[in-house]
């Protein structure tokens, strides 16, 4: 089915908004492919220095420009616990691509920072920039020319999206994404954050706590609720990054490592010396990417992705907008409940059908395009399937079928959740700005109230020990955007802010800083730009402005007379506690030179 006349519409903008940017990164991609095997290039001293440790069988087949190499990029580590997991995947991917008739070599690893570890410490300013750190990396291991193809395990919130970005300034190599899966079910998530908000308000102890993190958090594999780690699992599928049904399998599991070993032969079979030559740059297109904003939507995922979307298509030379995010939610039904928009994990949401039940339900509507390039070949309704493993230890797929395996996790295009999706953009004499909608209740999205002003987080929380918040208000915290320290996520600010809700007062956030996808229950106008230290008006708010979010009608307003407030000078705070330790002056550069968040929040723009 063609897509819904309003998906094609905003594609067609894309299409001809990105010509001035997407038609010289094509010529580039083209001339690298023409230039074929690129071994050949290599002198025989760079030759031999990139197979030194390589069989006498693999080195004459590496010589020889005819058996494909693949380039794996990794972000293993033993301290993330979704990429634990990788840490065999290259004998795995050896082993696949000999049996393939082809060789495989670890290119390089990337850093791999957990969110979840440095939440509200000094490390979460890094956290950002960590993913233009994590492209620059891969593009060093990339950078030895010595591969065919490529694969990249990575599975967390920045990494994803810094290796899309490489895999695309790469866009002459075909790049296939491996996932290592969600880890099995723990403490339900809402009861997690019931503890959390008892811990805030001094109910429950640092021990009680820890109990319950750790029963959340308590194994291999990503962090089950729907934050950045499986939003990007499920952009990859959806893009076409994925082999089909490849997202939410458990690690440890035989068809996790039968789905590894497939999609390393698959990578193999599509290098431009084989017949379905799948150059990353060529398969991601505007298509692609719509589709991209399309699963967000769909699943109400993570706000992050509102920068990263934006960043990953410009390294394709794409030029995606907030306005094309915001029209495309505005056309999209919510079709997920996954915590935090919902109690529902990612391992419910798998078995209620997962993203091949998603995906089917989409395409029935017109609501996504089926004619792109994948990995796997064309059309993404060979991804309206469930994978499994075959007698013979093979993959097998069967087509999903038409009804949910649970409608209060996973509904049908029929009878949405709602009828919008899960993310808003908001305007107004503050900037601009996301809300995440879908985990807010209804009589929630309109919140006006006077404004607090904060400038960190700490200084909000020690106003709500203080009892100083037992009122209607909205929280402003600023100078938390990219140029001025990174802009982290805000966390530690929701179990607070839930109390406060709890307890009856209206309540909100604006900042220029993040919530991530684990955005919940408070609506919260995030990633405000311009941001205070770039002179936004976020910046000229002052306690006691009364400020209207109206998640409504798509609006941001400070309701304070509008020669007044043009005329305030914004406030300028001291950084300099911001400017050094847990590395963050090795950092500087990136805080001279990000772009704005609306802009992808890249050193690359």
């Amino acid at each position: 089915m063609a897509a819904h006349s309003s998906i094609e519409a905003i594609t067609a903008r894309i299409v001809e908004r990105s010509k001035p940017q997407r038609e010289p990164y094509l010529d580039r991609v083209r001339k690298a492919v023409a230039r074929g095997p690129h071994r050949a290039t290599l002198s025989c001293g760079n030759l031999a220095h990139g197979f030194a440790v390589c069989s006498p069988a693999e080195k004459e087949a590496l010589a020889g420009d005819v058996v494909p190499n693949l380039g794996i990029i990794t972000a293993y580590n033993d301290m993330l616990s979704a990429h634990q997991p990788y840490e065999t995947y290259p004998a795995l991917i050896r082993d696949a691509a000999r049996e393939a008739g082809g060789i495989a070599q670890v290119a390089g690893a990337v850093p791999a920072m957990c969110d979840g570890v440095t939440q509200g410490q000094p490390g979460m300013e890094l956290s950002l920039f960590s993913r233009d750190a994590i492209a620059m990396a891969a593009g060093i291991g990339l950078s030895h020319n010595m591969f065919d193809a490529s694969v990249y395990l990575g599975i967390c919130d920045k990494i994803v999206p810094g290796l899309v970005i490489a895999a695309l300034s790469f866009g002459h190599l075909p790049a296939v994404f491996i996932p290592a899966g969600p880890m099995t079910s723990g403490l339900p998530n809402d009861e997690k954050s019931r503890i959390r908000q008892l811990y805030a308000e001094g109910k429950v102890g640092r021990a009680e706590l820890l109990e319950a993190e750790s029963k959340s958090y308590h194994g291999p594999g990503t962090c089950t609720f729907y934050g950045t780690a499986n939003s990007n699992q499920m952009l990859m599928e959806i893009m076409g990054f994925h082999l089909p049904g490849a997202s939410f399998v458990n690690p440890g599991t035989p068809l996790r490592d039968a789905l590894t070993r497939e999609a390393a032969k698959r990578a193999l079979a599509i290098t431009a010396l084989g017949n379905e030559f799948t150059p990353a740059g060529e398969m991601i297109d505007e298509r692609s990417i719509v589709n991209g904003v399309i699963g967000l939507h769909a699943t109400g995922g993570s706000t992050n992705h509102t920068l990263h979307l934006v960043a990953m298509a410009r390294a394709a030379g794409i030029c995606l907008t907030w306005q094309d995010i915001s029209e495309l939610s505005d056309a999209i039904p919510l079709l997920a409940r996954v915590y935090p928009n919902g109690l529902a994990d990612v391992n419910h949401f798998h078995a209620a059908g997962g993203m091949g039940f998603l995906i089917k339900q989409l395409l029935r509507q017109g609501l996504l395009h089926d004619d792109v390039k994948t990995v796997f070949g064309q059309g993404l309704e060979a991804y309206t399937v469930e994978a499994k493993l075959g007698e013979d230890g093979q993959i097998c797929r069967e087509t999903v079928p038409d009804a949910s395996g649970d409608p209060k996790v996973l509904s049908t295009i029929d009878a949405p959740f709602q009828k919008t999706g899960g993310l808003k953009m908001l305007t107004g004499n503050v900037g601009r700005g996301v809300i995440k909608i879908s985990a807010v209740k209804a009589e929630r999205h309109v919140v006006e109230a006077p404004a607090l002003v904060f400038h960190g987080q700490q200084e909000m929380q020690d106003a709500f020990k203080r009892g100083d918040l037992n009122r209607d208000f909205i929280a402003v915290v600023r100078f938390q955007g990219p140029k001025a320290n990174g802009m982290p996520e805000l966390h530690r600010l929701t179990p607070p802010l839930g109390v406060l809700q709890d307890r009856g007062f209206k309540v909100a956030l604006v900042t220029d800083g993040r919530m991530s996808g684990a955005s919940g229950k408070v609506p919260a106008a995030i990633h405000v730009t311009p941001e205070a230290c770039d002179g936004g008006a976020i910046a000229k708010i002052r306690d006691g402005d009364m400020i209207r979010l109206d998640a409504v009608a798509g609006t941001l307003e400070v309701l304070v007379d509008a020669a007044e407030f043009d005329a305030r000078p914004p406030v300028v705070a001291d950084l300099s506690d911001n400017e050094f330790g847990m590395g963050r002056e090795l950092f500087a550069a990136f805080r001279r030179n990000v772009g704005r968040a609306d802009q992808g929040a890249s050193v690359f723009a």
